[in-house]
């Protein structure tokens, strides 16, 4: 049985089976346990915002304290077991797995939030030198694209009885599997600063995304550059005010110059700092496996994954990209 007490013996096995280490866990606890707190003092009910019938308090209690809980929403984000595999490590029944996890997990959702999708008036501006690429000091964000392979939709119907089309709009040609697809906006220094909305991955290109999106329309263009990848030509017609730096891609009968070559290599030993992000992510097993969930919840998911990775990135930061890619060119 895995309990709060037992993983708190074993600080290993705690930052293995939750993503967090001990430090971390408890400044999460206290955060989560304000908010919860906050809710229980208001007169609508948490999970229906219907006014209250009841006492606040009233009701069967908990039968496990709000830190195994929290341990266990973490369990399962980090490990993605089924939920008969999570009754049993936890000695609780199915349904309580899954109220527990709901409740703490709606909370996670509350508290997170990203830098870049505030107004940029409300952003400070960046000054340390550690928050900027020295080739690129303009550079706020790195866009790139992340999909994950989901199971296979099922088949729908409609009112007359004829088949509705669920499976193409995610069948990705790319991935040869249904996905969804997010955009992830990174800083220079690993951190995130923006998470999109979940879309089929079949029908959504990167650009596609990036225009549904919107973020680029929550930039400064006079201080907050963007830099891409291949996937987003085109985007700086539909965004001439702002600053691009974009990878060269080739076209049929006109290949890369060696001049293009050679700024496509530096682009994209910058650009790596999103790839060592979404490694971070992945090491959430519920972004990395087949995502079993139901498809909605998807956005929920990947930005919680990416509020718990910014608190590890906060106390661990990633390599200092700016003085190894001063050393590399």
């Amino acid at each position: 049985m895995i309990t709060y007490d037992k993983l708190y013996r074993n600080p290993s096995a705690f930052r293995s089976l939750t993503g967090l280490d001990r430090v971390l866990f408890e400044r999460l606890y206290a955060q989560v346990e304000q908010a919860l707190e906050q809710q229980r003092h208001t007169e609508k009910t948490r999970r229906t915002h219907q006014p209250r019938q009841r006492n606040r308090g009233a009701g069967r209690k908990y039968a496990n304290d709000l830190r195994s809980r929290l341990v266990m929403t973490l369990f399962w984000l980090r490990v993605y077991p089924s939920y008969p595999v999570m009754a049993f490590f936890f000695s609780v029944d199915q349904s309580t797995v899954c109220r527990n996890i709901a409740e703490v997990f709606a909370v996670l959702v509350s508290l997170t939030e990203f830098e870049f999708e505030r107004p940029s008036e409300e952003r400070p501006k960046r000054t340390s030198p550690e928050a900027v690429m020295d080739a690129f000091p303009e550079i706020a964000l790195v866009l790139d694209g992340k999909e994950q392979r989901i199971r296979r939709p099922k088949t729908q119907k409609d009112a007359q009885g004829n088949p509705i089309e669920t499976q193409k709009p995610y069948y990705s040609g790319k991935k040869k599997s249904h996905t969804l697809k997010s955009e992830i906006a990174v800083t220079p220094s690993g951190k995130i600063g923006s998470v999109s909305a979940s879309y089929p991955g079949g029908e959504n290109h990167d650009l596609t995304v990036t225009r549904k999106n919107g973020l680029l329309d929550r930039l400064d263009p006079d201080r907050d550059a963007v830099m891409t990848d291949s996937g987003y030509e085109g985007l700086d017609k539909d965004y001439p005010d702002h600053t691009l730096i974009q990878v060269a891609k080739a076209h049929r009968n006109h290949p890369l110059t060696p001049e293009q070559k050679a700024f496509n290599g530096v682009i994209g030993r910058y650009r790596i700092v999103v790839e060592h992000t979404f490694a971070q992510m992945n090491q959430f097993q519920i972004l990395a496996q087949v995502y079993r969930h139901a498809r909605d919840t998807h956005g929920a998911v990947v930005r919680v994954v990416g509020g718990l990775v910014n608190r590890r990135i906060a106390e661990r930061p990633l390599k200092t990209y700016e003085a190894q890619m001063s050393l590399a060119i």
